[in-house]
């Protein structure tokens, strides 16, 4: 990275593997990473962190990166391989509540191998970043995207399953954010 800041390099790495090969998911992490900056004061002194991994969330859809076909185990190693901050990379394995999703695909041990930080502000701040935007990165509701994802996948995918299960923990998290976002606004 050099003199580089995390959120250039963050772009450029994310640019390089999805603008061509998969353009749509530009879109959408563009519009995750616009939706970080908008959280700024929710993250503090990791407001950088935050913008690097919404902008590199998604990373590990690119096809040249395909490992085991779970994008944030498969983001998260190719970070990792770049030196990326362990924080950034441990942020993009387990954005948008992954353990779920990985447990039912039976990898969670892999996943295992990065560390989830908790219910922190910026972890929070990523998946609601993450929830409220769409697939060619427009603003949304959480409630919105989370009936998007089922329509698009639809009622026997795995994914699906995932996202209904998943539902009351992704929502906790928007609610966290929105609330954090409150008293920043009231003060």
């Amino acid at each position: 990275m050099g003199s580089m800041s995390l959120i250039s390099w963050a772009f450029g790495i994310a640019e390089q593997k999805l603008a061509q090969a998969i353009p749509r998911r530009w879109s959408h992490v563009q519009g995750v990473a616009r939706q970080a900056r908008t959280l700024r004061g929710v993250a503090g002194s990791d407001a950088e962190l935050l913008e690097a991994a919404a902008v590199l969330h998604d990373v590990g859809y690119a096809p040249d990166l395909a490992g085991v076909g779970f994008h944030p185990l498969d983001g998260a190693r190719f970070l990792r391989t770049l030196e990326a901050p362990s924080r950034l990379v441990n942020l993009v394995a387990h954005h948008s509540y992954a353990v779920l999703e990985a447990r039912l695909r039976g990898i969670d041990d892999e996943l295992d191998e990065f560390p989830d930080e908790g219910s922190t502000a910026v972890r929070d701040a990523l998946w609601y970043c993450d929830l409220t935007t769409t697939p060619d990165g427009e603003t949304t509701s959480a409630r919105e995207r989370i009936s998007e994802i089922k329509e698009r996948y639809g009622p026997k995918s795995l994914v699906t399953q995932f996202i209904t299960e998943a539902g009351p923990e992704l929502m906790a998290a928007v609610d966290r954010t929105e609330r954090r976002l409150a008293i920043i606004a009231s003060s």
